[in-house]
């Protein structure tokens, strides 16, 4: 490189010698931007005894704060806008950090609701935009990469490293790569790393440049030997002369992902955080990996049951076994529905809900068909299951209400739970009566009482998705408290839905 390394190095450097901020809560993310961090304050000596200073949460009366950014308005989420109240920042980012995968696909509606929310930052917040980030993260780690970017356009990045960092491994695991190293390239306050900036100057057909940046940053010490050598083939196999197989980043980022695709070295994303199934969704994927990210992406539900419609609806089967066995009896019972056949969807509606079920994907299916099973004129088994497909999707009112009680315990409980009025009705199990209990003479506990009725009503729904988790797991109670504090607080509908999903599903919690 000669002489032109100085020059090309006293550009470059300030891009990646800035000092990293915080880490994020997720791991796995790209370094795509340097953080600068803020600098230290000397603390000055004290000239008397020390003095006890009470806590007090300080903000700027009518400026706009971006930890109160949100996609969905009050009026569309029943929540208000004092959703946080006075809750204190590190206490709300703690409540939501925590593991929800497991919770049942109403609760895990709702917490994406409550993630979404358009609400009025906590008192202590400052305006930092931690809360931001951690909202963001916890979108990223569910996989619900189309939430969290509509939640970056609401928040205005601004250029802001630590939100364009998310939003460009958003655009490299939805195929939109290409306007995020066009934004990166046109916002001066936007310091990419050479990893970054490599990338995005080869994908605009830059290779000489990006080649030049590799040589650049791997002179001032700026690369690792295994991005050096991953960078390198990815500009060109024919310039890395190692027979070594390369070193698999760990964690995997979207950038070394999207890299090790290129040449030709795909890791299936089976395997890595649920957010990297999104990359399978585009057209350069097989069917067959299409089809298995969106299942895994609908069970998170985060995706819209009509991708899986779309993609089992597709083609024929390649084969048979597995995934195949659910497109074959898709494809059939979907025929049927479409024919308006009752027969033939009384013969292959058994078969097919089988299957949702053990891939765990009844509720993406009872939306996609509860309400029109309903309106069949189905009879005996067919229609009994009909009933429990129409109880786990959006019109389970409608459906309970079409039904006659019968003689059957279980059925009148569920259609009572439906209807929101068990009142009369005999529980047929534990659970049923710690569900019932919840519906007759509510009670949240104290815990959740206390930070309802203490200004902090989002870390009562928050706790409440925990207590129903938790209670089924082992104490009952928790089933109660947890449907008791929904009610309470007005979100009926998932309390039911909830309550419905208790009892149909295999799986509870």
């Amino acid at each position: 490189m000669g002489s032109r390394l100085p020059a090309v190095a006293m550009i470059l450097w300030p891009l990646a010698a800035a000092a990293e901020g915080p880490m994020s809560a997720i791991d796995w993310l790209s370094e795509s931007v340097a953080t600068p961090a803020a600098a230290p304050v000397a603390p000055e000596p004290p000239v008397s005894g020390p003095v006890t200073v009470p806590q007090v949460a300080v903000t700027v009366l009518g400026q706009p704060t971006i930890d109160a950014a949100g996609v969905l308005p009050p009026a569309v989420t029943g929540l208000p806008r004092a959703l946080w109240g006075l809750g204190q920042t590190d206490e709300i980012i703690a409540a939501l950090s925590r593991d929800r995968s497991d919770a049942l696909p109403a609760l895990k509606g709702l917490f994406l609701t409550v993630l979404l929310a358009e609400a009025e930052a906590p008192a202590d917040s400052g305006g930092k935009g931690e809360l931001l980030l951690a909202r963001l993260d916890r979108l990223l780690a569910l996989g619900a990469l189309d939430q969290a970017e509509a939640l970056l356009q609401a928040a205005g990045r601004a250029g802001q490293p630590d939100l364009f960092r998310r939003a460009f491994d958003v655009a490299l695991l939805t195929g939109t790569e290409d306007r995020a190293c066009e934004e990166m390239r046109t916002t001066p306050n936007l310091a990419p790393t050479f990893q970054a900036r490599i990338f995005c100057l080869a994908r605009s057909g830059d290779w000489n440049a990006a080649a030049l940046t590799l040589r650049t940053g791997v002179a001032l010490g700026h690369l690792q030997p295994a991005d050096e050598a991953l960078m390198t083939r990815f500009l060109d196999a024919e310039l890395d002369d190692s027979t070594t197989p390369l070193v698999l980043p760990d964690p995997v980022t979207p950038l070394d992902w999207r890299m090790l695709e290129a040449i030709g070295e795909t890791l299936p994303t089976a395997t890595l955080p649920l957010a990297f199934s999104h990359a399978e969704l585009r057209d350069q994927a097989g069917w067959k990996a299409q089809i298995e990210a969106a299942e895994r992406l609908a069970r998170a539900g985060v995706v819209s049951p009509n991708l899986l419609l779309g993609l089992y609806t597709d083609r024929k089967a390649a084969a048979s076994g597995g995934v195949w066995d659910r497109v074959t009896a898709f494809q059939r019972f979907d025929k049927a529905m479409a024919d308006a056949d009752p027969a033939e969807v009384a013969a292959t509606l058994p078969r097919l809900r089988d299957l949702m079920a053990e891939a765990e994907l009844e509720v993406p299916f009872a939306e996609l068909y509860g309400p029109a099973l309903m309106a069949l004129p189905l009879t005996g088994p067919a229609s009994d299951l009909a009933l429990k497909v129409g109880l786990l999707g959006p019109g389970y009112e409608k459906a309970a209400l079409s039904r006659d009680p019968g003689g059957d315990a279980v059925e009148g409980f569920l259609l009572g739970v439906a209807q929101g009025n068990v009142a009369g009705l005999t529980p047929p199990d534990s659970l049923a009566r710690a569900i019932a209990a919840a519906f007759i003479a509510p009670d949240p506990g104290t815990d959740l009482t206390a930070l309802a009725e203490g200004d902090r009503l989002g870390e009562a729904i928050l706790g409440a998705i925990d207590r129903v988790g938790e209670g089924v797991q082992g104490d009952l109670r928790g089933v109660t408290e947890g449907l008791s504090l929904l009610r309470r607080v007005g979100l009926e509908d998932v309390a039911r839905r909830t309550a419905l999903e208790l009892m149909l599903l295999e799986r509870r919690g």
